[in-house]
């Protein structure tokens, strides 16, 4: 059986220049690395603490 997997779109809206190291490890991490650059991730606690981590660097919907 298919089951849905819960997605959230995670677009990145500000740049990391100037920031902590662990703020851009994490923009990495979640697959951004470039303004306006958007990706589906599963919504799970680990993404959500990275979103969380960036949440000032990204704009989140779903």
């Amino acid at each position: 059986m298919a089951e849905d997997k819960k997605t959230v779109k995670v677009t990145q809206t500000g740049s990391p220049i100037g920031r902590k190291p662990g703020q851009r490890e994490t923009l990495i991490g979640l697959g951004l690395n470039k303004i306006r650059r958007s990706r589906e991730l599963e919504d799970t606690p680990a993404v959500r603490g990275m979103i969380r981590k960036v949440a000032h660097l990204v704009k989140v919907e779903g």
